[in-house]
């Protein structure tokens, strides 16, 4: 399937925003939100005493604290203090099918009185594996727990497969917790990261090896030659690539979407050079297509890493790739084990997930949500001559604070609006639309999403618009 994209559309001569104004209105929205969230401050306390800075992911964290919630139930959440909110971050992207859907919850139901666990094969994973090689066009797979280990076994059997160590990887893009790709993700100070075909690797927090650090090589998004030029430098001091891991479309500066032709290219470079191509598939896949970035784009790599929207909820991955990268785990050459991979509940919530929930009338639904949602963000920024514009792909979307366009993570850095993104999560918290915590996330809508919900986003988007710039 290929697929065009609109260019962005983006005010040649935005207004001019007031800094004080917006640092006037952050200030406002947290005393508004902190004043209503005192049941998830209590609970953040006690929290502390043994959860690790008080809760169970770095990712998790706000400052002053962050807002528990306790249910979900379609499109809506509610957090401890009893505040209902439509939700849009759904668990980072995972519940693209909506929360405590009834059809995953009567695959688990059945389920769970059958067993939960035995580290043993079952037919619900045979079944699995097979749509997933009906949508992806790769013919096999293996299963994880999640997204890191996905990414980090597929590394591993692209270099057993190839030979070689070095790993390359999108400057900017975040594939995971383990060591080979805390790599050059970014979101640092720094004064100089080098030139586009040779860019410093940078590692991501403290405790990855520089040994590790030095392995893995970074390039920039939406330029293949400069790709090019860096597996040529490579070549010549004997360190080809295992890889290329990569998102198709980048998710976590927002939304950026890759340019025309720019994947066809990295798909005949790394051909070219006998390099493992692997299409991160966390966020994209199950989310922006039935059959993720594979067919939106029309490239096929040679293996994919999937987690999140996969397991309807449950903590699920897998790793498709092709006959000849995928030997050497038939082979044993690598072992891809988990004593959960595979685990019954979770294969029973991914093959209701994958044949009941996830159907072609569910897609054509979230295209009908996502096209609503663009043009109403679209038509306040017009309103309000706004910096900035929108993406929108599938389930996924964002408003992108800047007044140029963002094709890769340098050209973010340079040009974002970092307080209106934050302006933006604290608005649409006040106002009933829960969002993604930190500056530089997209929305995820669910199948169960409605109109009124789309509505009751852009209309907290148009508020805000109108406070930014009224006299």
């Amino acid at each position: 399937m290929t697929t065009t994209f609109p260019t962005a559309t983006i005010n040649a001569h935005p207004v001019t925003l007031d800094s004080s104004r917006i640092k006037e209105l952050i200030g406002r929205e947290e005393s508004r939100l902190d004043a209503r969230t005192t049941a998830s401050k209590a609970m953040y306390e006690q929290a502390h005493h043994h959860l690790s800075g008080g809760v169970a992911s770095s990712y998790q964290l706000r400052d002053p604290w962050p807002i528990y919630l306790e249910g979900g139930s379609g499109s809506r959440v509610w957090d401890v203090d009893g505040t209902e909110y439509y939700d849009f971050h759904n668990g980072f992207g995972s519940m693209v099918q909506g929360h405590a859907h009834p059809l995953i919850g009567k695959a688990i139901a059945e389920r769970f009185p059958k067993g939960t666990h035995f580290a043993a094969p079952t037919e619900d994973a045979i079944v699995v594996g097979d749509e997933l090689a009906r949508r992806w066009g790769l013919p096999k797979w293996r299963y994880t727990n999640s997204g890191s280990e996905a990414t980090m076994d597929a590394i591993r059997i692209a270099r057993a497969y190839t030979g070689r160590d070095t790993v390359m990887k999108i400057f900017g893009s975040y594939h995971g917790h383990h060591d080979t790709v805390m790599v050059s993700i970014g979101f640092q100070d720094y004064d100089d990261i080098g030139p586009a075909d040779n860019l410093t690797s940078i590692p991501y927090g403290a405790g990855v090896p520089q040994a590790t650090v030095d392995m893995t090589v970074a390039v920039p998004f939406n330029d293949a030659a400069a790709m090019e030029r860096r597996i040529q430098r490579l070549q010549t001091e004997n360190r080809l690539p295992a890889c290329v891991i990569m998102e198709a479309a980048m998710m976590n500066l927002g939304v950026v979407l890759p340019e025309p032709g720019y994947l066809e290219a990295v798909r005949e470079i790394t051909a070219r050079y006998g390099i493992v191509l692997i299409f991160d598939e966390v966020k994209t896949g199950l989310t922006i297509a039935a059959g993720g970035a594979r067919e939106r784009f029309d490239v096929l790599p040679d293996m994919v890493t999937m987690s999140k929207a996969l397991g309807a909820g449950l903590p699920m991955g897998a790793i498709g790739g092709t006959e000849e990268v995928m030997s050497v785990v038939e082979d044993h050459s690598v072992y891809q084990v988990g004593t959960y991979n595979g685990n019954p509940l979770c294969v029973a919530a991914a093959r209701a997930n994958l044949l009941d929930v996830l159907t072609p009338d569910a897609y054509a639904h979230l295209d009908h949500l996502n096209a609503r949602i663009i043009e109403g963000c679209d038509d306040v920024i017009r309103r309000y001559n706004l910096p900035g514009y929108t993406v929108g792909i599938g389930s996924k979307g964002c408003v992108t604070f800047s007044e140029y366009k963002v094709v890769d993570y340098l050209t973010y850095r340079q040009n974002q609006r970092e307080d209106l993104a934050d302006l933006a999560w604290l608005f649409n918290m006040n106002r009933g639309v829960y969002m993604t915590p930190g500056r530089e996330e997209e929305w995820t809508l669910s199948i169960i999403h409605d109109d009124a919900a789309i509505d009751a986003y852009v209309e907290c988007f148009d508020e805000m618009a109108h406070e930014l710039t009224k006299d």
